[in-house]
């Protein structure tokens, strides 16, 4: 069985496309083969154990693995989210955009269920590809309010919110 492990050094886009690519490829080896794919995932804390600590702790070395498996209904379910959310982000590397977790969740709602569940595949994700958030071009969006004169330009579309106070015009 092909075993996928998060040793991966942190990615350049190419990089991290060829990596993603061999990921798919080894899963799809495994299901011709008739074989149930594994996927370990390192497992962190993500809090600190040691109150004198201050700001640093151990958090960083992993706290074990786990393994996903298409035997268990569960874990079924998050490997389809997992492929599902790595196929929106290989395209959001590939064009060069940028998207936010909300944008994937609103992508395939029916199918994630709940906004957590597209978040824990992208840690998933960046645990597995030893990368960022930013690194698979995902983005935190704040609620908020964005004033003043503002254009931009993303994956060659340029944005400009200067002519109107209510919505954006695609130039």
């Amino acid at each position: 069985t092909n075993e996928m492990e998060g040793n991966f050094q942190i990615p350049e886009t190419t990089n991290l496309l060829q990596r993603i690519k061999e990921f798919t490829r080894s899963i799809l080896e495994d299901l011709a083969e008739g074989r149930s794919p594994k996927i370990s995932i390192n497992r962190f804390r993500n809090y600190c154990m040691n109150p004198e600590a201050d700001c640093f702790c151990s958090s960083d070395e992993p706290k074990g693995q786990e393994i996903l498996t298409l035997k268990k209904e569960s874990q079924t379910y998050r490997i389809d989210v997992l492929l599902r959310v790595l196929l929106i982000v290989q395209q959001l590397v590939q064009e060069n955009r940028h998207g936010s977790k909300r944008d994937i969740y609103y992508m395939h709602p029916s199918a994630f269920k709940a906004q957590s569940v597209v978040d824990r595949a992208i840690a998933d994700i960046c645990i597995l590809f030893q990368c960022s958030r930013y690194n698979l071009n995902v983005v935190s969006v704040g609620n908020g309010l964005v004033m003043g004169w503002l254009k931009f330009r993303e994956a060659g579309r340029k944005f400009d919110c200067l002519n109107s106070l209510n919505t954006v015009r695609l130039e």
